[in-house]
């Protein structure tokens, strides 16, 4: 055999029958065409016609352009008629009757052509696409055929071109079919057609009306390449529009038929609902992958046939050099044009179904009940009082339209049966339903390219076989024998691999839990000195995960040594059974042409093993999100539940208009076991008999803390499960009128404070200002300086707790809802602005004539406006209904905090430093997150070539890496000058076991020294990852509350999860690969050159280009990339708030704006992202160009000017035909340094934020300090900024030990001001001695260390209550019971039969299983174990009942040591009246940020000019606090 690839060449005989005569073909495809016509015409006739669309608009979309094209292709279609005639006048007589026939037919051809060309001339007429269509088709046709008739031939030596009579007209007939049949085509942009022809885009985007040529090589996007290169950051507004094949309402409608169980999807996988959805994408993906996989040996076949002309001369083959070197440009061209348009439709499809199962877990999640999570993975319990973030939802849809809830029992989905297992059926909590759409979204939108691994892979290993065969003969499949018995080693590597990184996972898991929880709880830390602590704690977790890092390198190291070699000896194996066993000689077009293809299965091998990770992840996330869609527990307006169905009563008309409960029990879930509180006691609310609101006017809820006030409400809006105990059971809230609700748990949105209070409602002045004055907001609209405008930041950052409540409190009253549901909104309020509330509000006008069921504690307060009173029971019972007379009578405990509740005082945490708003009269109190202009700064990529090491480093890392690519590049001209020798020695004088010998000892060498670099490289990894993360958490735990204050947590934990995993990964990974990317490209090149100094000209110039097209493509790349990554987390910030205010979305009835507001926020995310996704396939195009062409320039000079010997011109073009994939892979490894160097930035910037004084050893205090509670303050004034005004101006007061001091003001006083700058926590003047030593003398942590606050809002940590108490464990269970016992936690749960909480309960993250007054009763819990000299309780019982409240006090006189000082900021007078001293510091206008009194109750209240004495008077029983206060009177 002659070892080169079989080309034949079809005979050019004309003796062939007219009936398969070459030219009878065009003829044949106009009948076609002619036929399919008038069939459409004869359906057409039956069917109705449709008028013009509106948005066929010739001047809006492009049309003109289209018209213009069309009439260049009619014009040529008549040239070709005329063509066509002249030559059968002018040659006719020399033809057969038969061919002239055809020649004839051809005529009538092109005037057939003609008639479509007419009827396409205008693009928006019914018939012109169908006309373009038929034409395009019958035209490619000709000109095929007459490409391989008298073009083809010119490429070969012996076949002649069959028309050359013709002459010129040949010649002219040639050029102008051309432009008709290719050219014009491929320059005329397409007509818009839109998706929805009734609601067309205003713009629409260029992708879709791209001529093909554009769209091949994506020249649409020139636009927005040079704007980019114009400005310095490319605005968002000047990206493409957003074409309306990717609108999210246009993808909703296409594929939640096919996804959502509730429209249709049925209990059908989720995967194949997206292939049924993208189907046409999927199966235009097969075929382009064909086109690449065949493609991808066009290089192989061109280098073999050319290198076979240098060995052989014209006698091995009909074909010219030439066509092979037009191949070896054309056909990785094509190749590449394939590929990059795969990517296209895969990334596409990628962006669609990302923002697509966005959504559909959005709307999915409206239907679920959502319960918090345990560390253990469990579904948390679910308390009587729970908060917003852990309650239930459901559907948009129900809660708009129908009028009323009713109970029934709810299933798992829409299909489901109930009387499944319960296996089927799971809770979800909050955390899960976010990971759903980070974490394992992620994972399957990366793996939207699987058909790389199902199909494409397969595909190339079968081609190359193919082709190995053809070239090696039966010696390919000893190679591919080898192979396969040596890939078990690459599956055990990979198998190592994915055990690590599961381990890896798991451990960044951990780090990630505990950096999020200490976010969560960071003031806490920071206020108890806790930093050091924490900063140990983190570190551990860190070094558990970067051991599991370290073994993924290594085993990277090992996996990918294993994968390169297998190749080679596979390669080694086949060339010795070629040589040695079939007795072949190895030629240089052999060896050359082979060589890329055992590259293309080292590669597939490669690529196997890292897809089929990313395959199983995805597969595992996938499966995850089917799970939740169909085996979750659903809300029971979803149920079909006919189990249950005997139990509903029939509704009358009467009943209908109710609203209360008849013989019902509600529990939080419907599991088999169902849902326990945290001594695992199952919650049940029950209403025995029936019980009926009154309409139309206020009913109290009323109760002790944890007896179920909140599930009342949460059972009324459906959001319990509902369990009928008799057949005439129901629960009714009528929805006609319209349902507001505000929760215990204030919940704000991320926006102004007006659009908080209208929440989607019409904009009514009268009716709007009316409400602000009502609800006691003008004053707090004062301290902003934007006003209503003022963003309230995430989670209400920037406003104090009464103020989050008087606006959620303003939303429902704002809406004109006909009953309003309150849970506790005068908790967190003063007394001031409850008695206001009470009587402006709830006794106004806004509220006369509707519903109002309000929770609260306030007895005394509420008792007058209301009508009916409810009163719940310890275990979820309702103990009595009726008049508030009623209430008090059946409940002792209840009378008694009647009798001597006194409403609060203003609220504790003060506004936001006024200093913060004066700079942002937008009203933009959250500083914006920073978008970094042009490329990233080599400071913040120092932070990483820092990390990695110093000169040693980088000496032996570059070193052993060249010395590798020098091996590399060294073996494969080995390998050719090896082959050469069967041409210049004599037959049989060719020792293979020699060479193969020296060609292995070469590849070790080359696997030896790449070993050696990685290894190092391992080493550095490590210490890059370990320094970075230190110095970030060090900066975090650092820094003050200031910049907490303005910074929301969720970026300072994305800096710990996406930047450090980053780090961790990517960043590495593209760091290695620029190195070696570039030293293969400078190594290779001076390859080139030192054999070929001419090749140095073209390649400097490609390399110009080349990095021209580059810096273009990273200037675009970088704004559009930050620009998708700013677009990209307000998706998951709305997600993220909406399911923390489910009830509150639900009971207004919310869903459609909310959802309609996330299709809006995934459209903006859609449009950047897919320009981003675009941009990379425009510069992947245009350096494929270049590198073609720059191969194709070097093989025509090596064969027709240099000519060099086959083995030499085999090593350069082998070289230069991969230089042109390695400058693109430069260009892109470069982009992703720039893009991942992001992550850097983004760290370093978080690095370099502003910090607290560090602790030195002159800061240590001595070792018995402090020994008493002893405070001295002298002239002590506070800021919160530097350059900020005084919040605190010039206080004086002494503290003797011991002694117990009340701290009362108005909102802005500086209650909180002064609590803080006792801790240093702001910007201080003045001296403040603690124990005889000022404080500033002493370091941060000594001093927090020794004082203990606890704040209104508590911070808890998810685990058992006893890590909660001693998180470091320092303490015994003694110490912790009598704690609790002090903090009034046993007085609370002395009356509860079951489910008490105890040291081993489990505590949710946040504490989101717990009442708010129990969190804080556990947070007083922990502050007493720490036994500090100062205790300041800041608002610490706010949510506590007066009972429980009663008990602390009490226990915090008679249990704290004698020398403990206490300072207590309290909203309740009877909390303070006992005080020794009250000091009143008041924030107004002529003596800001001063004490204006200070002395004991009984002197203040002899002062009838006194503030404290107006407190007093005002509240409802001063007869009782004025007793109170001669009792502690001194």
């Amino acid at each position: 055999m002659d070892n080169q690839l079989p080309i034949t060449l079809p005979d050019a005989s004309d003796s062939e029958s007219i009936w398969t005569h070459d030219l009878a073909f065009p003829l044949y495809a106009a009948a076609l065409s002619v036929l399919v016509l008038l069939l459409r015409a004869f359906r057409r006739t039956a069917e109705k016609s449709t008028p013009d669309l509106s948005w066929k608009d010739s001047k809006k979309y492009g049309g003109l352009v289209v018209l213009a094209y069309n009439i260049v292709r009619f014009l040529a279609c008549l040239t070709l008629v005329e063509l066509s005639t002249a030559s059968l006048v002018i040659h006719g007589a020399k033809l057969d009757t038969a061919v002239w026939g055809i020649h004839l037919g051809l005529a009538g051809f092109y005037v057939y052509a003609s008639l479509l060309a007419a009827a396409a001339i205008v693009p928006t007429s019914k018939f012109g696409p169908v006309a373009k269509g038929h034409l395009d088709l019958i035209l490619l046709v000709a000109f095929g055929v007459y490409s391989y008739r008298d073009i083809f031939p010119l490429a070969t030596y012996s076949w002649p071109v069959q028309d050359a009579a013709e002459g010129r007209i040949l010649r002219v007939k040639l050029i102008v079919l051309t432009v008709a049949a290719v050219v014009v085509p491929l320059l005329t942009p397409r007509t818009y057609v839109p998706v929805d022809p009734l609601n067309p885009m205003p713009v629409p985007n260029a992708e879709q009306t791209a001529s093909p040529l554009s769209l091949l090589f994506f020249n649409y996007l020139d636009s927005v390449v040079y704007q980019a290169y114009k400005l310095p950051h490319l605005p968002y507004d000047l990206l493409p529009p957003l074409a309306d094949t990717d609108h999210s309402e246009n993808l909703k409608a296409r594929g939640f038929p096919n996804l959502d169980p509730f429209r249709g999807a049925g209990r059908r996988h989720i995967f194949f609902g997206l292939m049924k959805t993208f189907r046409s994408e999927y199966l235009t993906i097969v075929c382009i992958l064909t086109v690449y996989v065949a493609c991808t040996f066009a290089s192989p076949i061109g280098i073999n046939r050319v290198l076979a002309y240098l060995e052989d001369g014209t006698s091995s083959s009909e074909f010219r050099p030439f066509l092979w070197i037009m191949w070896l440009a054309l056909g990785p061209l094509a190749g590449t044009t394939a590929t990059q348009a795969y990517f296209s439709i895969a990334k596409r499809i990628l962006v669609q179904v990302e923002g697509l199962l966005t959504e559909l877990i959005f709307e999915h999640a409206l239907r679920v009940r959502v319960k918090a999570q345990n560390p253990d993975g469990n579904p948390a319990p679910s308390d009587a009082e729970s908060s917003e973030g852990t309650l239930n939802v459901g559907d948009a849809q129900s809660d708009a339209s129908s009028e009323t809830v009713q109970g029934t029992q709810s299933t798992t989905s829409k299909d489901a049966k109930s009387s499944g297992s319960s296996a089927a059926t799971s809770s979800v909590d909050v955390g899960r339903i976010m990971n759903l759409v980070s974490t394992d979204l992620r994972n399957v939108t990366e793996m939207s390219d699987f058909l790389m691994l199902l199909f494409y892979l397969p595909a190339s290993v079968i081609f190359s076989v193919i082709f190995l065969y053809v070239v090696l003969g039966w010696s390919a499949f000893v190679g591919m024998a080898t192979m396969v018995i040596l890939f078990p080693l690459s599956g055990i590597a990979s198998q190592f691999l994915q055990d690590i990184q599961k381990g890896r996972i798991k451990a960044a898991d951990a780090r990630i839990g505990t950096i999020t929880e200490t976010m969560n709880v960071l003031r806490m830390i920071k206020l108890f000195g806790w930093e050091e602590k924490m900063l140990n704690r983190v570190n551990e977790k860190r070094e558990a995960e970067l051991h599991w890092i370290w073994k993924r390198e290594i085993f990277e190291w090992v996996a990918n040594t294993v994968n390169s070699t297998i190749p080679i000896i596979t390669m080694m194996v086949t060339y010795i059974s070629f040589t040695v066993l079939m007795k072949q000689e190895l030629r240089p077009s052999i060896v050359f042409s082979t060589l890329p293809v055992f590259d293309i299965l080292r590669n597939q091998l490669h690529m196997a093993n890292y897809r089929l990770i990313q395959f199983i992840d995805a597969k595992v996330s996938i499966d995850r999100i089917n799970d939740f869609l169909h085996n979750t527990e659903l809300l029971d307006t979803f149920a079909e539940s006919e189990e249950t169905a005997e139990f509903l009563a029939e509704e009358t008309p009467a009943e209908s208009e109710m609203i209360g409960f008849r013989d019902a029990s509600f529990t939080w879930s419907n599991d088999s076991d169902g849902t326990v509180t945290p001594s695992r006691r199952k919650f049940v609310l029950r209403i025995d008999e029936e019980l009926l609101f009154k309409r139309g006017c206020i009913n109290l809820v009323l109760g002790p803390t944890g007896a179920g006030k909140t599930s009342l409400l949460m059972a009324l809006l459906g959001e319990m499960h509902f369990i009928p105990s008799t057949p005439n059971s129901w629960f009714n809230l009528p929805r006609a009128g319209g349902v507001a609700y505000a929760s215990q748990e204030s919940w704000v949105l991320n926006e102004t404070i007006r659009d908080n209070i209208l929440f989607g409602a019409e904009y009514e002045e009268e009716r709007y200002k009316k409400v602000i004055h009502q609800c006691a907001l003008e004053r707090d609209l004062e301290l902003f300086d934007a006003g209503d405008a003022s963003e309230v930041g995430e989670k209400g950052l920037t406003l104090s707790g009464g103020q989050k409540a008087r606006i959620t409190l303003a939303r429902a009253i704002y809406n004109k809802a006909a009953i309003v549901l309150l849970d506790d909104v005068l908790a967190a309020l003063g007394v001031h602005t409850s008695k206001w509330i009470v009587e402006k509000c709830f006794s106004g006008d806004l509220v006369r004539g509707r519903t109002i069921i309000l929770v609260t504690h306030n007895v005394a307060l509420a008792a007058p406006v209301a009508d009916f009173t409810v009163s719940i029971g310890l275990n979820g019972e309702i103990l009595s209904q009726g008049s508030v007379a009623d209430a008090l009578q059946h409940d002792i405990a209840l009378a008694e905090e009647a009798n001597a509740e006194l409403e609060v005082l203003e609220q504790v945490v003060d506004p936001a430093p006024t200093e913060e708003k004066k700079d942002v009269k937008d009203g933009k109190l959250i500083l914006a997150e920073e978008v970094k202009l042009g490329r990233v700064k080599w400071s913040a990529v120092g932070l990483y070539l820092r990390g990695l090491g110093g000169f040693g480093f980088y000496t032996i890392f570059l070193g052993f890496y060249t010395l590798s690519q020098m091996g590399q590049i060294f073996g494969t001209w080995y390998l050719g000058y090896f082959a050469s020798l069967y041409e210049t020695s004599p037959s049989g004088s060719v020792s293979v076991a020699y060479h193969m010998q020296i060609y292995g000892l070469i590849t070790v060498f080359d696997i030896l020294t790449r070993s050696i670099g990685d290894v190092t490289f391992a080493y550095a990894v490590l210490r890059a990852s370990r320094s970075i993360h230190r110095a970030l958490i060090k900066s975090i735990l650092g820094t003050t509350l200031r910049w907490l204050d303005t910074t929301p947590t969720s970026r300072v934990i994305a800096r710990f999860t996406a930047d450090i995993t980053a780090v961790d990964g990517p960043i590495l990974n593209v760091f290695a690969g620029f190195v070696f990317v570039t030293i293969s490209i400078l190594l290779s090149f001076g390859a080139v050159v030192l054999l070929t100094p001419i090749f140095s000209i073209p390649g400097v110039g490609a390399g110009i280009i080349g990095g021209i097209l580059g810096q273009l493509f990273i200037k675009a790349q970088l704004s559009v990339k930050r620009e998708a990554s700013n677009a990209k987390a307000p998706v998951l910030g709305h997600f993220s708030a909406a399911i923390a205010g489910l009830p509150s979305i639900r009971a207004y009835g919310a869903q459609g704006s909310f959802i309609s507001e996330s299709l809006r926020r995934i459209n903006k995310y859609t449009r950047a992202a897919r320009t981003l996704n675009n941009l990379d396939r425009w510069v992947g195009v245009r350096l494929a160009v270049v590198g073609n062409f720059l191969a194709a320039f070097l093989a025509i000079y090596l064969v027709y000017y240099q000519q060099e010997r086959s083995n030499t011109v085999g090593f350069s073009l082998s070289l230069s035909a991969g230089f042109s994939m390695r400058i693109l892979f430069w260009v892109r490894i470069w982009n992703d340094t720039q893009i991942q160097g992001n992550s850097l930035e983004r760290i370093q910037q978080y690095i370099d934020i502003e910090q607290e004084p560090k602790p030195s050893e002159a800061g240590k205090p001595p070792a018995h300090w402090p020994t008493s509670g002893q405070l001295i303050v002298e002239k002590l004034s506070a800021r919160y900024s530097p350059d900020g005004p005084k919040v605190l101006r010039e206080i004086s007061f002494n503290v003797n030990a011991g002694e117990r001091v009340g701290i009362v003001g108005r909102t802005g006083s500086g209650k909180s001001s002064l609590t803080l700058a006792l801790l240093r926590s702001i910007y201080t003047e003045g001296t403040v001695y603690y124990d005889g030593i000022a404080t500033s003398s002493i370091n941060l942590d000594a001093l927090r260390s020794n004082i203990t606050i606890i704040p209104q809002m508590p911070e808890l940590l998810s685990g058992s209550l006893r890590h909660n108490l001693d998180p470091f464990g320092q303490y015994d269970d003694l110490t912790l019971n009598n704690a609790l016992r002090a903090a009034g936690l046993f007085s609370l749960q002395e009356e509860m039969d079951e489910g008490r909480l105890v040291l081993d309960s489990i505590i949710s993250s946040g504490g989101s299983n717990l009442s708010v007054g129990q969190r804080q009763i556990l947070a007083l819990a922990r502050a007493i174990v720490r036994d500090s000299k100062v205790l300041i309780l800041d608002e610490a019982t706010s949510a506590i009942d007066y009972k429980t409240d009663t008990v602390i006090q009490a226990s915090l006189r008679h249990e704290l040591k004698s020398d403990v000082t206490v300072l207590t900021v309290a909203h309740r007078l009877q909390t303070i009246l006992d005080s020794d001293k009250i000091a009143s510091a008041l924030f107004m206008v002529l003596d800001e940020g001063r004490i204006v009194e200070f002395d004991a109750p009984k002197v203040l209240l002899q002062n009838p000019k006194g503030k404290l004495r107006a407190l007093v008077d005002e509240s409802g029983d001063k007869e009782q606090l004025y007793a109170m206060a001669e009792g502690k009177g001194q």
